[in-house]
């Protein structure tokens, strides 16, 4: 029997999707983290995981029985510009695993060695992105962010020549699927229907089985991911991440947050804050998010046209249809996830002005996001504290006492009670976030090093993302003017 349960659905669709190639072997792999929970859902032992063998495996050093390892191809808009050919360039997909709970997910490889898609890299990763990859995947993840997740992490005995020469990693992967936007577009710029037909019939009997008894099944299809991209993208907004690459070979047709490279969690609040190294024009910035996410979604309808309809000026109709209701599905769903931040049972048209002039005021006095809707919490019962919350660490400026006067008069009109209020806040809005700083220092600790202990023990609070322990102050604390982090980097 094998250590994994593989059984490859996508491999199984004709070679014009993929190369198949195994992993390239490393020097000398090391274990570094192995995410127990998940590992059991896949029905995989996380002691094989952790051991020799499975630590091979992760490397690619071995390939485990029943895998069926490939490199995907796909295209994308890149910051704007069409690529027609990009796939897979430091990753193998491995195979997929129907989990306990029915769903099947993929494990790739990430860091594997190069691949026809590599366009002249060398298909490796330094350790730092993999150590933030699986530190702000699992953090999502426990923040109720669809995602894809870090099942483990190993090092490589290697070094890697980056602007220096650093040591290497390899992450397992998972996801729902890496079927991107990109994916489609592939094969459409291509005109390669047959092969998008396959493609379409693929994700919907694995992500949307419902689309199939529709009447027109593109078109369930297409409504539904914009449904998911609409929520993905609030609940991003919601908790003051951005991105930093939206590009839509990094869109999934699940609905998961995928590439964690140039990406951040904000400290002081600001609409137009950019993080990512290579966003020079700030096309991914925070405010920018969810018109992006919509144009990215212009972009798979385009791709569906010719499925659509037969009749193109009606495709084109229907296409239309389907993305103009994103922007009201995005704001729906960020003013419902609004209404939880601030303790209300629903945000009406009146409290429109309320929640804005709180940004305001933030991003002018800039306020940390996280804490300061977390100090909210605390005051929506002060009775029920033990402690003073995150009193310590966020003080009320005076230009924004206005302001609370108008929320505690607001939330004293509303039907919530206030341990119910605050339950329901502190569900909304964390303590404790993947903060820039804390990354950046597990990741040189581990580096420079050799040192994974930061890296495990952030790893460990951020599991528990919602509840505070004044034992913990210094992971929820902003940083110093020292440790700001400007500026965030891919691994590539």
């Amino acid at each position: 029997m094998s250590a994994i349960p593989f059984d490859n659905s996508y491999a199984r669709l004709p070679g014009g999707f993929y190369t198949r190639l195994a992993p390239t072997p490393v020097t000398d792999p090391g274990p570094i983290r192995v995410n127990t929970a998940l590992a059991e859902s896949l029905g995989i032992d996380p002691d094989w995981l952790v051991s020799t063998e499975g630590t091979r495996v992760v490397a690619g050093n071995d390939v485990p029985q029943g895998a069926d390892p490939i490199a995907t191809v796909y295209a994308g808009h890149q910051f704007g510009s069409y690529n027609p050919q990009l796939g897979d360039g430091r990753a193998i997909l491995l195979g997929e695993v129907p989990g306990r709970d029915g769903n099947r997910r993929d494990i790739q490889l990430k860091g594997s060695g190069p691949t026809p898609y590599s366009r002249g890299g060398d298909g490796r990763s330094p350790l730092g992105p993999v150590l933030r990859e699986y530190i702000v995947s699992e953090a999502m993840y426990k923040l109720g962010v669809p995602t894809t997740r870090a099942l483990a992490a190993v090092t490589t005995g290697e070094q890697v020549a980056r602007e220096e020469f650093l040591p290497g990693a390899v992450l397992a992967r998972v996801a729902s699927s890496h079927i991107r936007i990109g994916t489609f577009q592939f094969f459409a710029a291509g005109q390669k229907f047959d092969l998008l037909q396959l493609l379409l019939d693929h994700v919907i009997a694995r992500h949307y089985p419902e689309a199939a008894a529709s009447e027109n099944p593109t078109l369930a299809l297409l409504e539904a991911v914009v449904s998911r991209q609409a929520q993905l993208v609030a609940n991003w907004q919601l908790l003051g991440f951005i991105h930093g690459v939206m590009n839509t070979d990094n869109m999934l047709l699940c609905g998961e947050t995928i590439d964690y490279g140039p990406c951040a969690f904000m400290d002081d609040f600001h609409p137009d804050r950019v993080f990512s190294s290579i966003d020079h024009g700030g096309r991914y910035a925070y405010r920018n998010q969810p018109g992006i996410a919509h144009w990215n979604l212009s972009c798979l309808a385009q791709t569906l046209l010719p499925l659509l309809h037969d009749d193109r000026e009606r495709a084109l109709a229907l296409a239309q249809e389907a993305i103009d209701a994103f922007p009201h599905q995005f704001l729906a769903a960020h003013t419902r996830g609004m209404a939880h931040k601030l303790g209300l049972v629903e945000i009406t048209a009146d409290d429109t002005t309320l929640v804005e002039d709180l940004l305001q005021l933030m991003a002018e006095h800039q306020l940390d996001y996280t804490l300061a809707f977390r100090r909210l919490a605390d005051l929506a019962d002060e009775a029920t504290l033990e402690s003073g919350g995150v009193s310590e660490l966020f003080k009320i400026p005076d230009a924004l006492l206005p302001w609370l006067a108008r929320w505690q008069g607001r939330v004293a009109e509303d039907t919530m009670n206030s341990s119910e209020r605050q339950a329901c806040m502190y569900a909304a809005n964390p303590a404790f976030i993947p903060r820039n700083h804390l990354v950046e220092e597990a990741i040189e600790a581990a580096t420079r090093n050799g040192d994974f202990a930061p890296f495990h023990q952030l790893v460990d609070v951020l599991a528990q993302p919602h509840q505070y322990r004044d034992d913990l102050a210094r992971y929820a604390t902003p940083p110093g003017p020292h440790q700001v982090v400007r500026q965030t980097f891919c691994g590539t």
